[in-house]
């Protein structure tokens, strides 16, 4: 382990801090990772996927912040953040949404670039619907976006009460919660499922915070409820957040298994534009960085 631990202290330490939040959907405090120049104004917001945490992506990130100031944050539910998480089955990504939106009123200075993969694109997407003037451009990496006619579907009642029962979400809720260690949850997922093919370091950093202590051993900081609860809440409308916006929004999407279904040119948004990364997959930004970091870059300029 400590071998693991010494690569992945080689990409940069990122600064840690909480930002409170309070909404309709509990108070807390969200955490936040803070990449680059603390004097300089903040020029990226990173949110990650379902499931995994802001420290995930630190290999990809810390590259970026020579010449900018990146903050990866934590999503309710997952990592370091403390906000709560109502017991049950949710509906819609508002929550993140919101939360984020609190986030970026808290930022002082210019509008900043929100970026993400899958939900947390997705969740980048919705924010800066509701916030246009804080947003200067959207970098997403294989946001969700179903085609428009699934997302009506997932928007019914009768249907947003069956999404529990799609597969990810049936999976994410048998999910193992707990292990005796640190090194006995990276045994366990190195070279399986979504981990396959992810360099060691990154399996570590995901580790990092994606688990805590508990009286036994270690457990995971998503619980596996709160992660199959995300997978099925599909009830809110990308689509309309992607009409709603002005600024530029760069999509780049997975050429396999991917979860956008946005077109390269989409009707009538000449601000939206998508791409599709050969051979990569919806986990690229852990297999192909390079692809995924230029990609940020590229929203950054």
């Amino acid at each position: 382990m400590a071998s693991r631990k010494a690569r992945a202290s080689a990409v940069a330490e990122p600064r840690r801090f909480m930002v409170p939040v309070d909404n309709r959907w509990g108070a807390g405090e969200m955490a936040v990772l803070d990449f680059g120049d603390p004097k300089r104004p903040v020029d990226m917001v990173f949110v990650h996927a379902t499931g995994f945490n802001a420290m995930t992506y630190r290999s990809l990130l810390a590259p970026l912040a020579g010449p900018y100031r990146i903050w990866a944050v934590d999503l309710r539910g997952h990592g370091r953040s403390t906000l709560p998480t109502p017991p049950g089955w949710k509906r819609s990504w508002h929550d993140h949404r919101d939360d984020l939106v609190a986030l970026l009123d808290a930022i002082d200075g210019p509008p900043v670039v929100l970026a993400g993969h899958s939900m947390g694109a997705t969740s980048s997407l919705l924010a800066a619907a509701e916030r246009p003037d804080r947003v200067r451009a959207l970098a997403l990496l294989d946001p969700v976006i179903w085609n428009r006619l699934a997302v009506v579907a997932l928007n019914m009642p009768l249907l947003r009460r069956s999404a529990r029962r799609i597969p990810l979400a049936r999976n994410a809720a048998k999910r193992r919660s707990r292990f005796d260690s640190a090194e006995a949850a990276f045994q366990a997922y190195r070279g399986r499922g979504a981990f396959k093919g992810w360099p060691d370091a990154m399996l570590h950093d995901y580790l990092t915070d994606g688990l805590a202590p508990d009286i036994d051993g270690v457990s995971l900081t998503c619980v596996p409820e709160w992660e199959a609860a995300n997978y099925a809440a599909q009830a809110h409308n990308p689509w309309l957040a992607l009409a709603r916006v002005h600024c530029p929004v760069r999509i780049l999407k997975a050429e396999t298994h991917s979860t956008c279904f946005v077109p390269d040119h989409a009707f009538g948004m000449k601000h939206v534009e998508a791409r599709t990364l050969a051979g990569g997959n919806h986990f690229f930004p852990m297999l192909m960085q390079d692809a995924a970091r230029d990609h940020l870059a590229s929203g950054l300029t």
